[in-house]
């Protein structure tokens, strides 16, 4: 499945198409989704769970989701959004990734990591 598929298809499924509730929607739902995927990581490194692999890639899928309709509600598809972010990644990193670079860097335009 191609990106902007999963987009549309993703889309499918969203309670709303209004751009605001989209919005509202996705960054809230990023918050509760990562959380649980954190969640599932800290019980298996300091309270003895095993690690689920199935079920942090549903997780995983369930960010997906969300940032798909975030994304949709800023009205950009996620190719733009993921080729947008390589393309910072290869300014700040053109020989790939070094940790004096990234802690003696400048900001670009205020971005973060």
């Amino acid at each position: 499945m191609k990106i902007n598929e999963y987009q549309k298809s993703a889309l499918r499924t969203a309670s709303s198409e209004k751009s605001e509730d989209l919005i509202l929607n996705g960054i809230l739902g990023l918050c509760g989704e990562t959380g649980e995927v954190s969640d599932h990581i800290k019980k298996n490194m300091f309270q003895g769970h095993e690690l689920n692999q199935d079920k942090l890639v549903n997780e995983l899928g369930d960010v997906c989701w969300y940032i798909a309709i975030l994304a949709s509600g800023l009205n950009v598809d996620l190719e733009t959004v993921m080729k947008k972010n390589i393309e910072k990644l290869q300014r700040r990193y053109p020989d790939g990734f070094e940790a004096t670079k990234s802690i003696n860097r400048k900001d670009e335009d205020n971005e973060s990591n």
